[in-house]
């Protein structure tokens, strides 16, 4: 088999939340160093859209369409990747959160209006698919010595925000989950890396509602400079594969004075 620019290929990523923006962006950046890539979403239209780009290029790409806020039905989609590319190399988890629709939509409610329930509808896309995922892959993951759990998401995990108060504490509780996994694993060989951006990301259908939205309004993070997603997959590369660094905020704050 033969990846971008004809090396031979060998190693495996799931790109799980593998829609327009970061998601895609991975997914090229790690099939570009000849990476097998198994893109996974909800939707299989645009997943095996976005197959056909991949592999018009060179890489090879693989399609599992899948509910990433059903729990229960990852081990059904493990078995699906592993039918594609064996044990993982690595494992990519960015699917944007959703859940709430009331009365507003993406998160934008603020804390004083926060029921259980609307915190709790954010809990099985944002942790428990995820905690499930690292539950299938890990072991062979630590078995070899070498592999990679991956995430990306919001910056309201690390600093709270009002504007996104129903999706912050899962995430919060996502980066915990995650920062206690990596320090377990940090003498097994397994990476594991964290990405929150305080932006907005070009492409993405949050990005794209946020530009339609004339209201004066929007959030603050809506209004600020939108992230170029290339960039931001080549940040999480080199995480991974350059500066082993466990987590970055990005863009990083300023300075204090």
């Amino acid at each position: 088999m033969l990846a971008l620019g004809g090396s031979v290929m060998s190693k495996s990523i799931a790109i799980c939340g593998a829609g327009p923006g970061l998601g895609q962006a991975v997914a090229r950046r790690y099939a570009t160093d000849g990476y097998e890539v198994v893109l996974v979403a909800r939707r299989q239209e645009p997943l095996e859209q976005f197959a056909r780009e991949l592999t018009g290029v060179g890489a090879i790409a693989h399609v599992v369409a899948a509910d990433l806020s059903d729990p229960d039905g990852i081990p059904a989609l493990a078995d699906q990747v592993r039918a594609s590319v064996g044990d993982l190399d690595a494992l990519y988890y960015g699917p944007t959160p959703g859940g709430t629709r009331r009365p507003a939509t993406d998160g934008l409610l603020s804390p004083s209006e926060l029921t259980p329930q609307d915190v709790q509808a954010f809990m099985p896309l944002a942790l428990y698919s995820l905690v499930a995922l690292a539950g299938q892959f890990l072991p062979a993951m630590v078995e070899r010595g070498e592999g990679a759990i991956l995430a990306a998401g919001g910056a309201s995990a690390v600093q709270g925000m009002p504007p996104f108060a129903a999706p912050g504490p899962a995430l919060a509780a996502q980066r915990n989950y995650l920062q206690s996994l990596g320090s377990e694993l940090a003498d097994t060989g397994v990476y594991v890396g964290r990405l929150y951006i305080a932006a907005p990301i070009k492409g993405s259908a949050w990005h794209t509602r946020m530009q339609a939205d004339t209201t004066t309004d929007r959030p603050a993070q809506a209004q600020r400079p939108a992230a170029d997603p290339v960039d931001l997959a080549e940040l999480l590369w080199t995480m991974h594969h350059t500066t082993k660094h466990p987590e970055t905020l990005y863009p990083q704050p300023a300075p204090a004075r």
